[in-house]
């Protein structure tokens, strides 16, 4: 997969780059969804693909708390009001939903990552992370991400 950063961004108005995310959006508390703003998408990108893991969980892969597909590339904004438009995959424990940030109790500070895929093809099945990254790195025709942290208190 070639290292393609050019224009595509994501970001999101209730998570900053490289803050805390707040309780709102942690499995322990809310566990709502954050709102997703995607810009800058190629214009040869047929669908996104969003994915947020957290590398920093102690297992080989890290853990994968989210996974959403079949978002048409003239999206901008992935919220409640449009959420069933789309496919959600597995997570980590194998559930279609999301599940929000929870670290183990004491276990430090942890990174996630919010990432987002600019395809050339459909995806056409709801995959676990390391599927979709198996099944369509070569097509992915840009991709980028913002990271944001959350810790559990020990």
């Amino acid at each position: 997969m070639p290292l393609n950063i050019r224009d595509l961004a994501i970001s999101s108005p209730d998570i900053a780059k490289h803050s805390t995310i707040a309780k709102t959006y942690v499995q322990d508390g809310e566990n709502r969804i954050p709102t997703i703003e995607i810009s800058g998408v190629p214009s040869d990108a047929v669908e996104l693909a969003i994915i947020l893991h957290d590398p920093d969980a102690p297992l080989p892969n890290g853990f994968t708390h989210w996974t959403l597909y079949n978002i048409p590339a003239s999206t901008q904004r992935i919220d409640s009001d449009n959420m069933a438009s789309f496919t959600t995959g597995p997570n980590g424990i194998g559930s279609a939903e999301y599940t929000g940030p929870q670290p183990p109790p004491g276990h430090g500070q942890h990174h996630y990552y919010f990432w987002v895929y600019a395809l050339d093809t459909p995806v056409t099945k709801a995959l676990s992370r390391e599927e979709f990254l198996g099944t369509y790195a070569d097509h992915i025709v840009e991709q980028n991400r913002f990271v944001a942290h959350f810790e559990t208190a020990g």
